[in-house]
């Protein structure tokens, strides 16, 4: 479990490196620019980063699945060579669909001006200054995406199954609340994942807006890889007697 967790954390400090340092630079120096070749860099690898975070949190599923249905195999079906092969499938795969999508993207003829509604280059704001009708170019070219994320999707719900399935007839409560314990924060930070990314590419474009397109972006860009290592870190003893202190004197002082 560990293992995945530092290639998460890996993931998670990546796509914020990605976006966040150049647009405080930005705001510091109060100027908006990005060269052409830096912005390409900027969509690569934050789709590279996003890519392979829902791969490995997919991953990670399987490792929950495991340790809660078949605890007795866990040594032989996931020892070291499994989980370095996985993680590397993970980003191997990561890695193919940000070369496929900036590949793509890039390719495409802008004539609309180069300006950008966006804190940092968005697949979706370059494809508006695209002079071509790119949106079936650019639904081929997301096939891969779309054929696994759906994979993914599928994988995570059948792997879920018989993890309930596992925890509800356990018949102590005490092992019920521990086998839970174990899933709760995958769940959670799965959950985050993929509602503000759903939520970012699919919302309507009748309610579109320059701030709330602003919003949206942080809310599944920067939000998730913040909040990731908080909501696993709150399964430390240590920890959550210190946030609990933090916030007592936080609401005695206001």
């Amino acid at each position: 479990m560990f293992f995945f967790l530092l290639n998460l954390a890996l993931s998670n400090l990546g796509s914020i490196c990605t976006t966040v340092p150049k647009a405080m630079h930005n705001s510091l120096w109060d100027t908006s620019n990005i060269s052409y070749a830096g912005c390409a860099a900027q969509v690569f690898f934050f789709a590279f980063f996003i890519s392979a975070e829902f791969y490995v949190l997919t991953i990670t599923c399987y490792d929950r699945y495991v340790s809660i249905c078949k605890p007795l195999h866990y040594g032989s079906l996931l020892g070291s060579r499994a989980c370095v092969h996985m993680a590397t499938a993970a980003w191997a795969s990561g890695f193919l669909n940000a070369l496929m999508l900036t590949v793509n993207t890039f390719s495409l003829p802008l004539c609309h001006g180069n300006a950008l509604g966006q804190f940092f280059c968005e697949i979706p704001q370059i494809l508006k200054l695209s002079c071509s009708k790119s949106y079936l170019r650019e639904l081929g070219a997301s096939a891969f995406t779309i054929f696994l994320s759906l994979g993914c999707f599928v994988f995570i719900v059948f792997s879920y199954v018989p993890i309930f399935r596992a925890v509800l007839r356990i018949p102590s409560e005490q092992g019920r609340h521990k086998a839970f314990s174990t899933c709760l924060p995958h769940l959670a930070v799965l959950s985050l994942f993929l509602s503000t990314a759903v939520f970012a590419h699919m919302k309507l474009p009748t309610i579109s807006s320059p701030s709330l397109d602003l919003a949206v972006s942080v809310l599944y860009s920067v939000v998730p890889p913040a909040l990731n290592p908080l909501i696993y870190s709150l399964r430390n003893q240590e920890l959550k007697p210190a946030l609990r202190k933090l916030m007592t004197l936080y609401f005695q002082k206001n």
